[in-house]
C-alpha cells in the first residue's frame, strides 16, 4: 500500500443526457427486432446502460427498455424475462449486445404462433442520448476525502465514472483507487455489478468499501487516508 496522497487529484465529473427520437417505432416484437438490427448502434446503449441514467433510484424488474415494453405494453412476460436477464455489462461492446438481444426476440417469435403486438399499451419509440460531461468542482487527494465527496455528489457522478468512463477511456474510481496503492479497494470496486442494483445501490456499496479501507489505515496506525 502506498502513502495514499495522490500526486493528481480525483476531478468528479457528471453527465446528463440530452434525448433524441430517432423516428422508428415498434408496435409489435417483428417490428422491435426490425428495428433492433437496423438502428445506430447508441440507439442500443441507449435503452441499455443508459436506463440506468434514467432511473437512478430503481432499477426493476426489467432493467433495459426492451424487456420492460416487452412485458408492461406489449404483456408479453415470458420475453421480458428473457431480455431482462441479457446482461449490457457482459459484453465487450455493444455489437455482441446487439447480436444477443437480437437472437432473443428471433428464438422467442420462432415459438409463438403469432407475433405479440401493442394492444392497449404504448409503442417502442427507438431513442438515443447523448452525454454530456459536466465538471462538478469536487475533487479528493485522499481516500477519506473521496469518500466524502462520492456520498455528496449527485448520483449520476457514480454512474459517469462507473459505467460511462471506462467506454469513454475517461478517469475511474478503481484506477484512481490502484494510483493511491489500494489495489484491494480498486478490486472490489471493479467487481461491483451493476445490473444487480441501481446508482444508489451502486453508490451505498461504494461508501461501504471506502469505510473498510480506512478502518483498515486506522487499525494499521494510517490515519485518515493519508
Amino acid at each position: 500500500m502506498g502513502d495514499g496522497t495522490a500526486q493528481t487529484p480525483f476531478r468528479f465529473i457528471s453527465c446528463h443526457g440530452l434525448q433524441q427520437m430517432l423516428g422508428r417505432t415498434a408496435h409489435d416484437e417483428q417490428e422491435l427486432l426490425q428495428h433492433l438490427e437496423e438502428v445506430p448502434i447508441e440507439s442500443i446503449h441507449h435503452h441499455t446502460h443508459a436506463y440506468f441514467l434514467r432511473h437512478p433510484y430503481l432499477a426493476g424488474a426489467y432493467p433495459n427498455d426492451f424487456a420492460t415494453w416487452a412485458a408492461i405494453q406489449v404483456r408479453d412476460r415470458v420475453l421480458g424475462e428473457r431480455l431482462a436477464i441479457v446482461d449490457p455489462f457482459d459484453f465487450q461492446d455493444l455489437e455482441a449486445l446487439r447480436n444477443a438481444l437480437i437472437a432473443t426476440v428471433d428464438d422467442h417469435l420462432t415459438h409463438m404462433p403469432t407475433v405479440p403486438r401493442v394492444v392497449y399499451g404504448e409503442p417502442f419509440y427507438f431513442m438515443t442520448t447523448t452525454l454530456v460531461e459536466i465538471p462538478t468542482g469536487l475533487e479528493a487527494k485522499i481516500l477519506k476525502e473521496f469518500r466524502e465527496r462520492v456520498a455528496q455528489a449527485e448520483v449520476a457522478v457514480v454512474y459517469y465514472h462507473l459505467l460511462e468512463a471506462p467506454r469513454r477511456r475517461r478517469p475511474t474510481f478503481d484506477a484512481w483507487m490502484d494510483a493511491q496503492g489500494e489495489g484491494i479497494l480498486a478490486e472490489q470496486v471493479r467487481r461491483l455489478h451493476p445490473y444487480t442494483s441501481d446508482l444508489e445501490g451502486l453508490r451505498a456499496r461504494i461508501l461501504t468499501l471506502c469505510d473498510g479501507a480506512l478502518a483498515v489505515h486506522r487499525s494499521e496506525g494510517t490515519g485518515d487516508g493519508h
